[in-house]
């Protein structure tokens, strides 16, 4: 009798410390940000927006924001693209390239938390600029004839849609500051205003308004 009560208390605590090595590799692995987030997606997961995998939690308004954001970002980038070949001012071309530089990784980051959050990433190419309603977005026809536009004249087009572009941008990121939940997207809507309510002031300089 006393050498079962010994075994059961032995395998007991067996059991006891099991559990305890279970809870401490987990606490020691919930900081890593890869492992406990689906490991299903790491391989498909950008690496340039491993750092940016979900460190906590997010809900609807972060996805909208993340979904909605990436195809403004890639039209901003499509207009930047025009810049080099068409503008005749060296401060459109240099905006143009600022706002390039800005943009991209954080369509990277965007994509890889949409990626993290097993949420779908807005298709390459499959913009339909009269789609959006939110955001500003440029139609088909005010892309066309940007793409036409060349010298002053495209200065002053590109001048002002980005500024539309941009303050479209400014809504969509104040709309995530209040609704979000997941502070790294928070953060860079915050980020977004700063950076470009900055360009619009100087977008409008430019264009003589200020």
């Amino acid at each position: 009798m006393i050498c079962k009560r010994s075994l059961v208390r032995r395998s007991a605590a067996v059991a006891a410390a099991g559990a305890a090595a279970l809870v401490l590799a987990a606490c020691g692995g919930d900081g890593s940000g890869s492992a406990g987030h689906g490991g299903h997606n790491s391989a498909s997961a950008s690496a340039s927006a491993s750092a940016s995998v979900p460190q906590g939690k997010h809900n609807g308004a972060d996805v909208a924001f993340a979904q909605g954001m990436i195809p403004h970002h890639r039209q901003a980038v499509e207009m930047a693209d025009l810049a080099p070949s068409r503008a005749q001012s060296a401060q459109v071309k240099k905006l143009a390239a600022d706002i390039k530089k800005a943009q991209d990784p954080e369509i990277k980051t965007l994509s890889g938390w949409l990626t993290a959050w097993d949420e779908e990433v807005p298709a390459e190419g499959a913009m339909d600029h009269s789609a959006h309603g939110m955001g500003a977005m440029m139609t088909a026809q005010e892309m066309a004839d940007l793409k036409k536009a060349s010298g002053s004249a495209f200065d002053t087009a590109f001048l002002e849609m980005m500024i539309k572009h941009h303050e479209g941008a400014v809504e969509m990121a104040r709309t995530e500051q209040s609704d979000g939940a997941y502070a790294p997207a928070t953060k860079l809507a915050g980020e977004i205003i700063t950076t470009q309510s900055a360009e619009i002031e100087q977008m409008n300089t430019l264009l003589g308004k200020d």
